[in-house]
């Protein structure tokens, strides 16, 4: 049965990584798997071509989709077109018309980069981690919202945090569930202490561990300690789950861990099917468009490539096709092949975003 997938390259250099990531998909349609692929415009391309991020018909196909995988958004060029049409008005839509709530960024430090890593390379070598956001509730969407003129010159800005438990009840599932696919641990990060959201989340968690879940491990930790901890000593955690104000902070904490943003990709999840079980996903890179470098061929794919093989394991159910993918990419860095991102201070010969798809391809075959 065939796979479909939509691919949205976006502005930037979102349709020179998309580009590496077809390759990969000829790849796997050329051995065994069936991928029927449709492609469309998301982000400023889509404003100039139709007027706004992202068409109607567009979003009809992506309501079609078995996943969206999107490039990426966004660029000077449309610094002043209106608000509500900016490019990142189409990625938006995408989420909430799609019904995504759940984040996955994974934070892996493949063994060829972790001297790039912020950190001491023991401290991160062999890293694996996962982080559930909370992508749709929390104080970004809570109201009140607004910013208020009490006179004399004083203003009062107010945002609310709120999370009804069905919103952290599906959150803690998805979390258990990536759980069950790796290390069976589960670490829940809120503000219990001091924040009345913080101590309903704690107790919903708690409980969905009760009804559901008891063969998962779970911890929980206060959020600021969990960035220290993520800092200090980032394999003690194998999924984290958290809203959506501290999954913001604590994902691009992780992110750095890994030392390059060109590595880092993501999921963004809804509820599954009634029917056939299957959740709309949307796949993306989270390193954004990069106007500075768009056209040069200088971009690294690694990020989208890794998005499909995230794409192969959530959405398709191919998790020995994802491994494979993800072996490939470990072998070529294995090998010094590099983007100019993954140089480091000593240098080297750069490889193009093409030749690094190639030997990705390459790669693939040889496993």
């Amino acid at each position: 049965m065939a796979h479909d997938l939509l691919l949205l390259a976006g502005d930037g250099i979102g349709p020179e990584v998309m580009g590496e990531v077809k390759k990969v998909i000829g790849w796997f349609n050329a051995n065994g798997m069936d991928f029927a692929v449709e492609e469309d415009l998301v982000g400023g391309c889509a404003y100039d071509a139709h007027g706004q991020a992202v068409s109607d018909a567009t979003m009809d196909k992506a309501l079609r989709a078995d996943a969206v995988l999107l490039g990426a958004v966004g660029g000077p060029k449309w610094d002043k077109v209106p608000y509500e049409v900016r490019p990142e008005a189409g990625l938006l839509r995408l989420r909430k018309d799609l019904e995504l709530f759940a984040n996955l960024r994974p934070a892996k430090c493949f063994d060829a980069l972790a001297d790039f890593s912020s950190l001491k390379r023991e401290l991160i070598e062999g890293l694996d981690i996962l982080i559930v956001r909370e992508l749709t509730g929390g104080v970004y969407f809570g109201e009140p919202k607004e910013i208020r003129d009490l006179g004399n010159g004083q203003k009062r800005a107010i945002d609310t945090q709120v999370y009804d438990t069905y919103e952290i009840e599906r959150i803690a599932a998805v979390a258990f569930d990536m759980a069950r696919l790796r290390d069976n641990r589960v670490c829940s990060m809120e503000k219990r202490n001091v924040m009345r959201s913080g101590v309903l989340w704690n107790e919903v968690v708690t409980q969905v561990h009760q009804d559901r879940y008891g063969d998962v491990q779970l911890s929980h930790m206060l959020a600021d300690a969990g960035g220290m901890q993520l800092v200090r000593a980032p394999k003690q955690f194998d999924v984290i789950v958290t809203d959506n104000l501290f999954g913001d902070m604590l994902s691009d904490v992780a992110a750095m861990l890994t030392g390059s943003l060109g590595m880092l990709p993501s999921a963004s999840l809804g509820a599954p099917d009634a029917a056939t079980g299957r959740r709309k996903a949307l796949y993306e890179p989270v390193h954004g468009s990069a106007p500075d470098i768009a056209g040069q061929g200088k971009a690294n794919p690694i990020a989208c490539i890794l998005s499909f093989a995230m794409a192969l394991r959530y959405s398709f159910d191919a998790g020995e096709a994802a491994d494979r993918l993800e072996k490939a990419v470990e072998s070529v860095l294995a090998q010094g092949v590099r983007t100019g991102d993954l140089l480091g201070p000593n240098g080297g010969a750069a490889v193009s975003t093409a030749q690094m798809g190639d030997a990705i391809v390459a790669a693939l075959g040889a496993n």
